[in-house]
């Protein structure tokens, strides 16, 4: 008997790199504050917690941005729409990149049914 595992399996030691953690949380190396390539930046990390309870402050979104961020919500939406398609923010909290991406192709698809069903009443 070998102490190979069987072909297809992965060892225990080496994880299979395609898989999510547990509660999809990401797996760092424990160092606080330092990006290794890859990972998400510090305002990255704080860009999906503001999104994950933005609600929770007072006032219009626009201006916890502009105190949270010190950016525009025009720069704001640039960098969120840049972060959400990033498999590291995939990684680091699923279902809020989940959910953000669906909303943005809800809101795409009414852009372009708005376009296309103001085209057809012209022919």
């Amino acid at each position: 008997m070998s102490s190979e595992p069987a072909p297809g399996v992965p060892s225990p030691a080496a994880p299979d790199p395609g898989t999510v953690p547990a509660g999809g949380a990401a797996v760092t190396d424990g160092t606080a504050g330092v990006d290794t390539p890859g990972s998400l930046s510090a305002r990255d990390r704080a860009v999906l917690a503001f999104e994950r309870q933005w609600w929770r402050f007072a006032g219009a979104k626009e201006t916890a941005i502009r105190e949270s961020f010190g950016m525009s919500a025009t720069r704001y939406y640039q960098v969120l729409n840049a972060l959400i398609d990033r498999p590291e923010a995939l990684v680091a909290d699923p279902l809020l990149v989940r959910r953000l991406r669906r909303m943005r192709a809800a809101r795409q698809r009414q852009r372009s049914d708005r376009v296309l069903g103001s085209d057809r009443g012209r022919d």
